[in-house]
């Protein structure tokens, strides 16, 4: 495995690959690997002839009060992970790699940035698409992978590629759960023994929603009171939000149609956990309450 710092060297050592008509996967992340990411890193290994993955924990997506500083950052543990999974190029910038010291030009990707997480960390996405068209533009990749449990950064990140006309695929693999339902994050690991037993109950109130949709529930207002009411009722953890929205535009649902997304995120303690479950192509007007 290469581990390259530089824009530079990487645009060289990937030239080279396409110039061999070398297929590129690539998967952005900032670190603090965890079984999702592997997922990801395997899903490119075996779709393409090369496969990069980045670390870089990105400042302009964090908020003043946001976990920047403090961030899970262990590149030896990291590089140890990914060795195993035989990654080919693992790229490592520095803050002055990416953004100079006169650095001006930021992407914001209007309306679909702002509900969900965006209504409550303003700026979040606008660093989450400035820092992946940067990266894109660097690796020019023919796939980029992402994680399904990123719904709504999936969702802006498609519209940036398609608005802006990157030529690179968008393969999204579904969230990667521990044994008894809880997401993968990097931010678990902030859980205390008692939150990370009461998380559970995110899952099991997704699940409990898809059920009801599924079976003929039509009003989003009544599954997302059954979500709220079973997290209150089995967890301390404090709602942020919880939304039923079309899983392609993110715009509000009166009714189940199209591809539904359910998404929530919920403090335990200090630490913000985020979930959701998708269900394709739903249309309670043909089911029956």
């Amino acid at each position: 495995m290469l581990i390259i710092k530089t824009i530079i060297r990487l645009r060289s050592t990937l030239d080279k690959a396409r110039a061999k008509g070398q297929t590129i996967g690539f998967v952005p992340t900032m670190g603090s690997f965890h079984e999702g990411h592997l997922s990801l890193m395997r899903q490119a290994k075996k779709d393409n002839d090369l496969c990069v993955v980045s670390i870089y924990v990105n400042p302009t997506q964090f908020g003043p009060k946001e976990d920047f500083k403090k961030y899970p950052r262990d590149l030896r543990r990291d590089s140890s992970m990914i060795l195993k999974e035989n990654i080919d190029i693992l790229f490592v910038p520095s803050d002055n790699e990416i953004y100079s010291d006169r650095y001006l030009t930021y992407i914001d990707v209007e309306k679909i940035s702002q509900p969900l997480c965006g209504h409550f960390r303003p700026g979040h996405f606008r660093g989450v698409a400035t820092v992946v068209a940067k990266l894109l533009n660097i690796v020019q990749p023919h796939v980029m992978y992402l994680g399904q449990k990123d719904a709504q950064q999936v969702a802006v990140l498609r519209t940036m590629i398609q608005d802006l006309n990157f030529p690179v695929k968008v393969e999204v693999v579904a969230t990667s759960r521990e044994q008894d339902g809880l997401a993968m994050s990097s931010r678990n690991k902030y859980l205390s023994p008692k939150d990370r037993q009461e998380s559970v109950v995110l899952y099991k109130a997704l699940s409990s929603a898809k059920a009801m949709v599924e079976s003929g529930t039509s009003s989003p207002a009544k599954v997302k009171a059954t979500i709220k009411s079973l997290i209150k009722k089995e967890s301390s953890g404090k709602i942020q939000y919880v939304e039923c929205v079309n899983a392609d535009t993110l715009e509000t649902l009166k009714r189940f149609e199209g591809r539904v997304l359910i998404a929530l995120a919920v403090f335990f303690g200090k630490t913000r956990l985020i979930d959701n479950i998708v269900i394709p192509q739903h249309d309670s007007r043909k089911i029956k309450s």
